[in-house]
C-alpha cells in the first residue's frame, strides 16, 4: 500500500518562503509523475505543480509559475515544493499525489490523473 506523507507546512508572512515535502513509505515514487495540489476552504482542489520521473520535466500552474519550484530526491524517495514570494491567496492545504500510471505524458494536471494522495499539510500566508 502506497502511503504519502506531507510535511513542512506552517504560517508565514506574505513575501516569505516555505518548503513542503512529500515522502513515500516505500519506493513507490519510482517511475511515476508526482504532483502537488492545493485546496483552499470552499474551493475545489487545484493543480499546483508536477514533476516527471526521474525529474527532467516539470509543469506549473500559471498562478505559481516563477515563484514555486518542484524537485525530487530519488535516493530518498521524496518530492519537494519550494514556495517563494508567498501570497495570502496561496493559503491552502497542500497535497502530494502519485500518478495512476508510469506511462504517457508526464504532464498530469487533473485530480483524476492521480490515485494515491497524502493527507495534506496546511500552508497559511498572512498579509
Amino acid at each position: 500500500q502506497v502511503q504519502l506523507v506531507e510535511s513542512g507546512g506552517g504560517l508565514v508572512q506574505a513575501g516569505g518562503s516555505l518548503r513542503v515535502s512529500c515522502a513515500a513509505s516505500i519506493s513507490s515514487l519510482s517511475s511515476y509523475t508526482v504532483g502537488w495540489f492545493r485546496q483552499a476552504p470552499g474551493k475545489e482542489r487545484e493543480f499546483v505543480a508536477c514533476i516527471s520521473w526521474p525529474g527532467g520535466n516539470t509543469d506549473y500552474a500559471d498562478s505559481v509559475k516563477g515563484r514555486f519550484a518542484i524537485s525530487r530526491d530519488n535516493a530518498k524517495n521524496t518530492v519537494h515544493l519550494q514556495m517563494n514570494s508567498l501570497k495570502p491567496e496561496d493559503t491552502a492545504v497542500y497535497y502530494c499525489a502519485q500518478a495512476r500510471t508510469p506511462w504517457g505524458s508526464y504532464r498530469r494536471v487533473q485530480v483524476e490523473d492521480y490515485n494515491y494522495w497524502g493527507r495534506g499539510t496546511q500552508v497559511t500566508v498572512s498579509s
